[in-house]
């Protein structure tokens, strides 16, 4: 396989994953936001309801946070065991 091919084929995938991870973060700040605001809400109507709704909060934050872990993994497997090359290597020889 020619090195610009390679070269290609790898940077192409850099990028794409740079993007992929600026959206997961994207969407893991807006949920955040959504997330502490209606919780100020929730506590704005009833008060009394702090201590349930907080709970309910940082377990909500939690799954938030958990998506753009997901994302790093699988961006990570994209970067260092990228699988464009060996299907590139494959539609090059035969």
């Amino acid at each position: 396989m020619d090195a610009s091919v390679v070269s290609e084929i790898v940077s192409a995938t850099a990028m794409v994953v740079g993007i992929v991870l600026a959206a997961a973060a994207l969407g893991s700040a807006l949920g955040w936001g959504l997330i502490c605001s209606k919780f100020i809400e929730g506590i704005a109507r009833q008060p009394e309801m702090r201590s349930q709704l907080t709970g309910q909060m940082l377990f909500a934050g939690g799954l938030m946070e958990a998506f753009p872990m997901i994302v790093l993994g699988i961006s990570m497997w994209f970067i260092f065991a990228n699988p464009f090359l060996a299907s590139a290597a494959t539609a090059i020889a035969g």
